[in-house]
């Protein structure tokens, strides 16, 4: 098999995900957004319908009205994203082991192991694509191709409710035409230093001797040239490969940036939750935190600090990446969040500091207990943080 690499990108996710609640909407402009009284409220999600009419994700509600006033509008549900999600991801795993999620709606497949079993890479596929209409309801757009960036760039170029293969052949007759913006990783900021030195199509930077890049863009221009020149190697991996054995860890690509302290404060604190689930999952507690930071211009930092005692709740991780974070003070506008505990020991042997709070930590530790498992009969959306919930009717504050 040539092209085994898959990259399947749910259409409209929110959008589509609410029209099987309220089939009503589906014909109609349609957008999910943060609360319409909100000054600031914006546009999460829309429609085909609303797109044509010049509807953009991230966009002031205001502004999405005056371009189109019939647009209808739905509040958000993220309980039911993260179950469709989860229903996906279950479908990718028919074909193969090696899913690894890029977002909530967009995951990677290596099926080189799978052709005896079903086919091609475009056999599978398109197979995804009937079955995730039939059984969920939803589109899909399917990129194929031999690594990761080409699979991504084939899901982008027709949508919805499509599959493009893009092989090697096909590099230099359609990829290197496409212009550098649709290249993984290339946002505003690197497009316009790019086209500062001449660089306006993926072939552009394709042709550009390798340390000409990388004197103009350091690490990040080496990354973009390989990533042109179809050199990208990065593995698909599994589940059981995405951990670190010795972390635990959770990190999100957030639709849009993000620069407000409130916005990572909400997303920091959503990552800790779910790494600290993960740890008490597993009977573990953590002595270390580490925070990535990466902003739309590949530029990352990461940081991590030390716990004066072992811990396995969101609280204790959340205070420590969102110190770690305003400390360094970057005001970059960010893209990619992540948190991850280090130092992992087995709870039962894990030993409290005698300058810690230990009562406090402790009922905070049986609190959480006590939601993982309402969680578990009643689903993640049961229980939700005050301050979270806050956030989804202000969106945009």
């Amino acid at each position: 098999m040539e092209n085994g690499i898959l990259h399947v990108d749910m259409n409209n996710f929110y959008a589509s995900v609410e029209t099987l609640y309220a089939p009503e909407y589906r014909d109609v402009p349609m957008a999910v957004a943060g609360d319409r009284e909100s000054r600031h409220g914006i546009i999460l999600a829309k429609n085909m319908l609303a797109k044509e009419k010049g509807v953009k994700t991230a966009e002031p509600i205001w502004q999405a009205m005056r371009k189109c006033p019939d647009l209808r509008l739905l509040p958000p549900h993220h309980d039911r994203y993260a179950r469709f999600s989860r229903l996906a991801k279950e479908l990718y795993c028919r074909y193969t082991d090696q899913v690894e999620s890029f977002s909530l709606d967009e995951c990677w497949l290596d099926v080189y192991g799978s052709e005896r079993l079903f086919g091609s890479g475009r056999d599978i596929a398109e197979d995804i694509r009937r079955r995730v209409k039939s059984e969920l309801g939803l589109t899909v757009s399917v990129g194929v191709s031999f690594n990761k960036v080409f699979a991504k760039l084939g899901s982008d170029y027709k949508k919805p409710d499509a599959v493009t293969e893009f092989g090697r052949k096909e590099m230099e007759s359609i990829i290197w035409k496409m212009p550098c913006e649709e290249l993984l990783f290339v946002g505003p900021k690197a497009a316009k230093t790019l086209h500062q030195y001449g660089m306006h199509t993926i072939g552009d930077i394709a042709r550009v001797e390798l340390l000409v890049m990388r004197q103009l863009m350091g690490r990040r221009g080496e990354t973009l040239w390989l990533y042109a020149n179809g050199l990208d190697d990065s593995p698909v991996q599994g589940p059981g490969e995405q951990e670190d054995p010795k972390s635990i860890g959770s990190s999100t690509t957030l639709p849009r940036d993000i620069t407000r302290e409130e916005d990572v404060k909400a997303t920091l604190l959503a990552l800790s939750e779910s790494v600290a689930a993960q740890l008490r999952r597993h009977g573990l507690k953590t002595r270390e935190v580490q925070l990535t930071v990466r902003n739309g211009d590949f530029q990352e930092i990461q940081r991590q600090t030390q716990l004066a005692a072992p811990v396995c709740d969101s609280q204790s991780l959340y205070q420590a990446a969102l110190e770690l974070y305003r400390r360094e003070n970057k005001k970059w506008e960010v893209r990619l969040l992540g948190v991850r505990a280090g130092h992992l020991s087995p709870a039962e042997e894990s030993q409290l500091s005698f300058f810690e709070n230990t009562d406090g930590l402790q009922r905070r530790e049986r609190l959480e207990n006590a939601v993982d498992r309402v969680r578990e009969k009643y689903g993640d959306g049961s229980i939700r943080r005050a301050f979270m919930m806050e956030k989804t009717r202000g969106e945009g504050d």
